[in-house]
């Protein structure tokens, strides 16, 4: 297939990368100064259990990058959703598919109505960071859970030959809100803390504190008819055995000074819970937190 990434972060250049590695005609779309590292290096420089080198693959900061391809790996954040959809829609063929690996449940809601082509949803489960311009770092994981459409068979048929394990569900929705409620009880932590998931329960009241959110969101969920888990505060602390030394997204995104996604994470329940009465105290606070730490690495003000 002929793929192009719209957004190369740390989740779009680790999927475009194993996707290039096995045969495919990628492009990444991104920042001037990671696609200069790309072209200057001859490639994407992966960091893996499975692979350490650097990987050949396109790379523009133009969303005529789309043009001709198959498949859109669309890897924006949420809060660009919008923006980067209108950009790149004039410049997509007919008859491509724009598979949403986003974080949050509504990215491909607000990203159809933009565009002819279908939207499919995607739950990616992956630790990726990255280590400078042009350099990817994989943790962990890698799998997808991808959204019913009359592509997705042949789409999860090629990302599985490219060693992405990939599901196609017709409940791919509660596969997000799943992942929602781990993000809501981890992201916000790990941004204030700025800690890797490990470190979080060295003080006490973390785990209640991820118990109310899990609890919130849960009543937010089944309002909706999502069908979460039933182990969900379980299966939640538990994501720490297998990603201790991860870093949220959200504190990687306030270390550099960048807009977070909390408002599409936390502020998301708090909304839906408000438009349902639904209490969200514990999700608001943390939502409130991490948009006072964005305040103060913006404006310089950390103090020691």
């Amino acid at each position: 297939m002929k793929i192009a990434v719209m957004g190369a972060g740390a989740v779009g250049c680790y999927f475009g990368a194993m996707l290039a590695q096995h045969g495919h005609d990628v492009v990444l779309i991104g920042r001037p100064q990671h696609v200069a590292a790309i072209r200057d290096n001859a490639g994407l420089k992966l960091d893996s259990k499975a692979f350490t080198g650097v990987v050949p693959i396109g790379a523009t900061t133009e969303p005529a990058g789309v043009e001709g391809a198959d498949l859109v790996l669309f890897c924006v954040k949420s809060g660009d959703s919008e923006s980067a959809g209108r950009s790149m829609a004039p410049f997509l063929k007919d008859t491509a598919t724009i598979l949403s690996l986003q974080n949050g449940v509504d990215n491909p809601m607000r990203l159809q109505p933009l565009l002819r082509q279908a939207v499919v949803p995607a739950a990616v489960y992956v630790a990726t960071e990255m280590g400078g311009p042009g350099h990817v770092i994989h943790h962990g994981r890698g799998d997808l859970v991808i959204g019913a459409s009359a592509a997705s068979d042949a789409i999860a048929a090629q990302l599985n030959a490219a060693a992405i394990p990939t599901k196609v569900s017709d409940r791919v929705v509660d596969q997000l809100w799943a992942k929602l409620v781990i993000n809501c009880a981890y992201n916000a932590l790990s941004a204030v803390a700025q800690l890797p998931y490990g470190r979080l329960f060295d003080v006490d009241g973390v785990r209640e504190v991820m118990r109310n959110v899990v609890e919130e969101c849960a009543a937010v969920a089944d309002a909706l008819g999502v069908a979460l888990p039933n182990d969900m505060y379980a299966s939640t602390v538990a994501l720490v055995t297998s990603m201790p030394k991860q870093y949220s997204s959200t504190a990687q995104d306030v270390a550099r000074g960048r807009p977070s996604e909390i408002d599409f994470l936390n502020g998301y329940v708090v909304r839906k819970g408000a438009e349902l009465n639904i209490p969200t105290p514990v999700n608001l606070t943390l939502q409130c937190m991490v948009k006072l730490k964005e305040l103060t690495h913006a404006k310089g003000e950390e103090h020691a």
